[in-house]
C-alpha cells in the first residue's frame, strides 16, 4: 500500500482548540424526516456563532447534493452515507471544530458505525417525534410522495426507524418549541465545548 499518513508532522488538536478557544465535539442529531433535526441544528449554530465559536453543520440533504450524491437509500448506501459523514466529522473535530450533524441515521448499526469512528467526540441526540406528527408537518413534501409510492425505502414507511437506546440527550419536538429544544441542547454541551 502506498499510503503514508503524515499526521505527526502537523499541528495537533490541542493547538487548534487553543486558537479557537473551544473544544471540538460532534453533536449527532438523528430522527425521522421532519422531526426538527436541521431546524434545531440551525438554531444552535446561530447561537454558538454569536458566542464566537466555530461551527460546521453537516446536514444529510446538503451532503447528499455533493460528497454523497452517488448514493441512494438502500441499506448499503445508507451505511456508506453515514460512514462518509462520520469520517468528515472526524476530520473536523480533530481540528477543534464543533460539528452539528443532522442525519436521519435510522438504524442502530449506523449509529454504532458513527460511534466507532468518533468515540468520545460523539454526542448523540435523538430528536423525537412520531411518524404521524412528522407526516402532518411534511416540511419537504416527502411524506406525501411516499404515500403516493414515489419514494422507495422511506424511513418510517418502507424503511424502519430504530430509536436510539441510550442517546446522550432526547429532544421531544412534539412537546417543546425549537427554541426550547435548542436551549436544552446548548446547556447539555456547554461544558463539553468549553476550554478549561
Amino acid at each position: 500500500m502506498n499510503i503514508h499518513p503524515e499526521f505527526h508532522r502537523f499541528l495537533g488538536r490541542h493547538e487548534k482548540e487553543s486558537l479557537l478557544r473551544q473544544r471540538g465535539l460532534v453533536v449527532w442529531l438523528c430522527g425521522l424526516s421532519g422531526s426538527g433535526k436541521s431546524t434545531i441544528a440551525s438554531a444552535v449554530e446561530r447561537v454558538l456563532h454569536k458566542q464566537g465559536r466555530f461551527v460546521v453543520v453537516l446536514d444529510g440533504d446538503n451532503v447528499r447534493t455533493g460528497l454523497n450524491s452517488n448514493l441512494g437509500f438502500t441499506d448499503e448506501d445508507r451505511l456508506e452515507n453515514i460512514r462518509r459523514i462520520a469520517e468528515v466529522a472526524k476530520l473536523l473535530v480533530s481540528q477543534g471544530v464543533i460539528v452539528l450533524v443532522s442525519a436521519i441515521t435510522p438504524r442502530g448499526e449506523l449509529r454504532d458505525l458513527a460511534r466507532g469512528l468518533l468515540g468520545q467526540d460523539l454526542f448523540e441526540v435523538y430528536v423525537e417525534a412520531s411518524f404521524a406528527t412528522c407526516e402532518k408537518r411534511d416540511v419537504k413534501g416527502l411524506y406525501a410522495k411516499a404515500a403516493a409510492g414515489q419514494i422507495e425505502h422511506f424511513t418510517g414507511k418502507d424503511g424502519s426507524f430504530e430509536p436510539p437506546q441510550n442517546p446522550a440527550l432526547t429532544l421531544n419536538t412534539e412537546n417543546s418549541s425549537v427554541q426550547d429544544a435548542a436551549f436544552e441542547l446548548l446547556e447539555a454541551i456547554r461544558d463539553r465545548i468549553t476550554v478549561a
